[in-house]
């Protein structure tokens, strides 16, 4: 695969929606990003967020983040579902870079599914990185983090 033809969107928001809420229409939110929001994601995560706002989708305590995050010089979007603290549904959405396009496929975006945040604000799973899409593994991995971070802030974790 040439690096031109990997760069490209892969889902459209509205058909990731559809298959992560099947048969329910779910709910959009926002979540403004406060500069308490920015300092607890600093604190937990050694990492802030740069929008000024969230949206995300949920229905009976499932949630679905649509996040970007940059690689090495580009933003990646992904979509992450959590429910009960945990991952799953990892999804490439939108991939912009040259280089690290591996992360997009299911052999890679799996492994996230059942992480959950340690104590550390880390994920608690071993996740394989990829030789030469270091860059982008390291996004992908943030972003899931940060969807975990999320779910927690705004109270949708049980507990």
């Amino acid at each position: 695969m040439t690096s031109a033809s990997s760069q490209g969107r892969y889902m459209e928001t509205a058909d990731y929606l559809r298959a992560v809420f099947p048969n329910a229409e779910p709910m959009p939110n926002t979540l403004w990003v406060t500069n308490e929001l920015r300092r607890s994601a600093e604190a937990a995560l050694g990492a802030g967020i740069a929008s000024l706002r969230v949206r995300y989708w949920q229905h009976d305590g499932r949630t679905a983040w649509i996040l970007d995050e940059i690689g090495k010089e580009q933003p990646i979007t992904v979509g992450v579902v959590v429910e009960d603290d945990t991952a799953s549904m990892v999804r490439v959405l939108e991939f912009r870079e040259s280089r690290g396009w591996e992360v997009r496929y299911p052999f890679f975006t799996d492994q996230f599914n059942d992480a959950r945040l340690n104590a550390k604000g880390e994920i608690d799973l071993q996740i394989d990185g990829i030789t030469g899409a270091t860059l982008s593994v390291n996004a992908v991995t943030r972003i899931v983090r940060l969807a975990l971070f999320l779910y927690r802030y705004t109270g949708e974790a049980s507990g």
